[in-house]
């Protein structure tokens, strides 16, 4: 595994996609998301001090929901229920892995980060060809990037300790059998080492 992991630090961004106070309070257990809290926080911090770019995703809308289609049964329910509205509290990016004023932060309007965002421009922009991605939901954001991404031909890891979706056994699904198909599935602390 360390083979495959040389040389991240070179051309790589870590991608903390949908970190929001809203999804880690209501989607998953508090256990759960006290320790992808955790695991993201150390991997950030680990990042910062290698100098790996560290890139925000958050999903948000502006007041009237004008672009939900009622087409879209997630994004319809998130509108019919008023929440994930920009600027609300709950759709803040979760204290515990807070960007720096400097980090660039992605909205979205959509399930995956590269869905109709500059998120492209700004890989492209800074010369980044490996992604490195903690996201919630496993079976939501991260599993609509990683798709993405291959098809851009981005080199991918997904920090699966990093990673966490509100049916754990999804969780397991996706990390053993799916995501190993696009991109090299391993801990933060495996990434971490890494950098060192």
């Amino acid at each position: 595994m360390t083979t495959q992991l040389n040389n991240i630090d070179k051309k790589s961004a870590l991608l903390v996609m949908d970190f929001q106070t809203i999804i880690l309070n209501n989607f998953l257990p508090q256990e759960r998301a006290r320790d992808v809290i955790r695991h993201t926080a150390s991997l950030i911090a680990s990042a910062r001090a290698t100098g790996v770019p560290v890139i925000y995703v958050s999903v948000e809308f502006r007041k009237g929901y004008p672009e939900v289609s009622q087409n879209n049964t997630i994004f319809s329910s998130i509108k019919n229920n008023g929440i994930f509205m920009t600027g609300s509290e709950g759709t803040a990016i979760h204290a515990g892995v807070a960007p720096a004023e400097n980090e660039v932060v992605i909205v979205k309007r959509r399930v995956g980060a590269f869905s109709f965002t500059e998120l492209e421009m700004v890989l492209r922009a800074q010369d980044i060809d490996t992604l490195i991605l903690a996201g919630v939901t496993t079976s939501g954001v991260v599993l609509s990037t990683v798709g993405q991404a291959f098809d851009l031909d981005y080199r991918l890891m997904v920090a699966s300790d990093c990673c966490a979706d509100p049916d754990h056994d999804t969780h397991l699904f996706l990390l053993e059998k799916i995501l190993p198909q696009h991109a090299i599935v391993t801990r933060s602390s495996e990434i971490s080492d890494c950098w060192i």
